[in-house]
């Protein structure tokens, strides 16, 4: 499937929609770099790699070595040698990257695995700074953020009519315009302000009375897929702007169609391999897969695929967005890509049309069938491929489990665990606390999680040859 080809799922039409409703509360403020006004955008943007105009041949000569504006005749590599390049120093923007709750640490890890070492956990998130190249780079590659907000405004409020000074008062045709759809979302945390509605308003008017006063016209409003989002975030007697450089949430990868019931998100899946440690050289197994998920994030894990490769961005539809720049950053992350897994992955489930949807999901993932091995198969019964490895799932429970639980499952599949996986990891996500005691398990860990709305633990096992009697 070709990147020019996917259209990202859109927000029900009508529908009022806060992009942290499911990923927690909003960031805290992070104070703005003393650097970050050093440069104008355009130029940060044409120089953050070092690179000077002057040294581009097609941007101002004939592409012969012919200096037009000069008048002169020189070759590109003695221009170069006797005048030295200036590198100026790229804009570096304050950053917030949400993520579901649970998942800060490891996400400030990533984050810092990538480059970012500035990065801090925050409150369902984590801060850092980075320049325009790096907001694209953590789009591309974090597997474990909901979005990458790059903060324009921040500043104490008295009243709601504030937030109109302070959206009229920020620079936007930076990034659009009149001639692009734009949508506003607002959430709060212990903010005394009557309606978050009117604040939101206020923020849309100030942002298009500004446009219509600099260039004739406002943008329209878009609530289902705009050029543009901004996110208006108020928190005490302060309000922060942040221009949403995603688009879509990055959860959503652009392979997933078909669902199951209660589906994991993409970004939860890989927050849970990271939380179980799971060696991406190691068998990996999940009893009770689904849509697949868990195995087809944890594939693209191994490979090396990054999240965002096969998905558009927000800053795509952005002004001055430098597609060749973009097209050849992502070139680079598919030269990276390994051919083949080094160990087995091997997901179970008892509904056939499950494992139709993994295998689907799969394939629009560009995984072979000789990737992941799916199976309609019981997790009471399943053997292990390997003599040591992790099983990391998301049994069945809440809305999957209804009113119909079987007694038995978990007694079960802990008596198949003693036996068939000595030796293995288990990690287990579950909203039923009284999981471990079910399974007759002592959980080494528990990580608090959240699953959409649902309040969960993400319970670690080691499932050892001795000491079990049979539940």
């Amino acid at each position: 499937m070709r990147d020019d080809q996917y259209i990202a799922p859109a927000t029900p039409a009508g529908r009022f929609y806060d992009p942290f409703e499911d990923d927690g509360p909003a960031p805290e403020y992070l104070p703005e770099p003393e650097h970050a006004q050093a440069a104008d955008f355009a130029e940060a943007r044409d120089h953050d790699d070092g690179r000077d105009d002057s040294d581009d041949s097609d941007d101002h000569g004939d592409g012969h070595g012919h200096d037009q504006r000069r008048g002169r005749r020189e070759p590109a590599a003695e221009t170069r040698s006797r005048r030295p390049r200036e590198t100026r120093q790229a804009e570096v923007f304050p950053i917030f990257a949400p993520c579901p709750q649970g998942l800060e640490e490891a996400l400030t890890a990533e984050m810092q695995a990538l480059g970012f070492d500035d990065a801090q956990v925050g409150r369902a998130g984590c801060s850092f700074t980075a320049d325009w190249a790096g907001v694209q780079r953590a789009n591309l590659y974090s597997r474990l953020a909901t979005r990458i907000l790059v903060q324009v405004a921040h500043s104490e409020i008295s009243h709601e009519d504030d937030i109109l000074d302070l959206a009229r008062d920020t620079p936007w045709e930076r990034w659009f315009g009149a001639e692009q759809t734009l949508r506003v979302d607002t959430s709060a945390i212990k903010s005394p302000v009557q309606s978050l509605q009117y604040c939101n308003l206020r923020a849309k008017d100030g942002i298009c009375d500004r446009l219509r006063e600099l260039e004739g016209e406002r943008p329209s409003i878009d609530t289902v897929r705009p050029d543009a989002r901004v996110h208006l975030f108020l928190t005490g007697h302060t309000a922060t702007l942040y221009l949403d450089t995603s688009g879509e949430s990055l959860f959503k990868r652009g392979w997933r169609l078909d669902k199951g019931e209660a589906p994991l998100r993409e970004n939860l899946a890989a927050g849970m391999l990271a939380l179980a440690g799971w060696d991406p050289a190691a068998p990996l197994l999940d009893p009770f897969c689904g849509s697949g998920t868990i195995l087809i994030e944890a594939a693209w894990i191994a490979l090396g695929v990054p999240p965002g490769i096969s998905r558009p961005f927000g800053f795509e539809r952005l002004r001055g967005h430098d597609a060749y720049r973009w097209r050849d950053l992502k070139d680079d992350a598919r030269s990276r890509i390994l051919p083949q897994l080094d160990a087995p992955l091997v997901g179970y489930d008892l509904d056939p049309q499950a494992i139709e949807f993994a295998r689907n999901n799969a394939e629009r993932a560009w995984l072979t069938e000789d990737s992941i091995r799916f199976e309609v198969g019981d997790a009471r019964d399943v053997t292990a491929p390997a003599d040591h490895g992790w099983i990391v799932t998301n049994p069945p429970y809440g809305e999957r489990m209804g009113t119909e639980q079987d007694a038995d499952l978990w007694r079960d599949w802990a008596t198949c665990l003693k036996r068939n996986f000595a030796g293995w990891q288990l990690h287990v996500i579950t909203s039923d606390l009284t999981l471990p005691n079910q399974m007759r398990l002592k959980p080494k860990r528990r990580v608090p999680l959240h699953n959409g709305s649902l309040d969960c633990r993400l319970f670690g096992f080691e499932l050892v040859a001795a000491g079990y009697r049979d539940a």
